[in-house]
């Protein structure tokens, strides 16, 4: 079989060598739709950038780390799980390998910082689930160890360059629909107020709705939101909808509406797995385009072409319309 190289790349993409170099090596000078068509025809050859003459001629191991998410219930974990495939395929294109590591809280996981620092040649970390007072960054940072975030600095200042979901436009949309389909009485079940995520997915609900609007705060979870979902359906006015800030709350919600006779439309948040398999309307996340756009901010970083002000990208959110909804 024949040797696939950049000329091999080039040709079947259409395009000049120097632009697939520049694809791999510096996506941010290529035009969108000519850096797709590249890393499409990267793809179908099965391209393999030369990883050891990289690495003496740049003098980094392209290697970066980032952290496996718990599974907690099975069904809302399996959302970062989802932007990890984004990113490990995003980085394999730009030439670098991922490492996964697992940590039960912020204090476990700037413990492994230290040791995969010392134990591997690291380039840099992608961090997730940020939330205010976040410890992790700021230890990075006053290390001068590179690093981007899936997620906002939620309460700091923009420190660092980050990309995340505009979660208050996802529930805002969530809460827009129900009002045309004709409901009046729309209601909110989200997380414990503090949470970054989740008061960003309560806003959008209320911004939306003006003076009426009942909600119940519960940890996520299913069994969480039938409970905080039966104490506001059982009310003397209950609401005929519900948005939720996950799956899992929406799931115990329509478990709660049958289990009380009540009719109620019910919209998730994440668009699992298990909303697409039992027809629940739900808020989709851009993951993989996420991702992507964390591994282009991040070789921006490591090749020194970071803007002076770190960037910030915030994604628009979808809404997936089934039958609950």
């Amino acid at each position: 079989m024949e040797k696939v190289t950049i000329a091999t790349v080039a040709r079947r993409a259409g395009v000049s060598r120097q632009t697939v170099s520049n694809v791999i090596n510096t996506p941010d000078v290529v035009r969108e739709e000519t850096r797709e068509r590249v890393r499409e025809a990267i793809t179908a050859l099965g391209y393999r950038v030369n990883q050891a003459a990289r690495q003496m001629r740049t003098g980094r191991s392209r290697l970066i780390a980032v952290r496996i998410e718990p599974a907690r219930d099975g069904i809302n974990g399996s959302v970062l799980d989802r932007f990890l495939h984004g990113l490990t395929d995003a980085a394999g294109l730009a030439g670098y390998r991922v490492m996964l590591y697992t940590a039960a809280d912020d204090n476990d996981e700037i413990a492994t910082y230290d040791d995969l620092l010392s134990a591997y040649d690291l380039d840099a970390f992608v961090l997730t689930s940020t939330h205010h007072g976040d410890p992790r960054t700021s230890w990075l940072a006053e290390r001068s160890v590179p690093f981007v975030t899936f997620g906002r600095p939620w309460g700091a200042p923009d420190m660092h360059s980050w990309v995340d979901v505009d979660n208050a436009a996802g529930t805002a949309a969530a809460t827009e629909h129900l009002l045309a389909a004709g409901h009046q009485r729309i209601g909110f079940l989200g997380w414990p107020a503090g949470s970054g995520v989740g008061d960003a997915r309560r806003e959008g609900w209320h911004r939306v709705l003006g003076p009426w609007g009942p909600s119940a705060a519960s940890t996520d979870g299913v069994q969480g939101g039938a409970e905080a979902a039966r104490a506001l359906l059982a009310t003397d006015e209950p609401p005929t909808a519900l948005v939720c800030a996950s799956d899992s709350l929406a799931l115990g919600a329509l478990q709660a509406a049958r289990e009380l006779g009540r009719e109620c439309a019910v919209v998730g948040f994440d668009d699992t797995a298990v909303a697409q398999a039992i027809g629940l309307t739900s808020v989709s996340q851009p993951l993989a385009e996420a991702a992507a756009r964390c591994m282009d901010l991040l070789a921006e970083l490591l090749d020194g072409r970071a803007p002076s002000v770190p960037a910030t990208v915030l994604l628009p959110p979808s809404l997936v319309l089934r039958q609950t909804a």
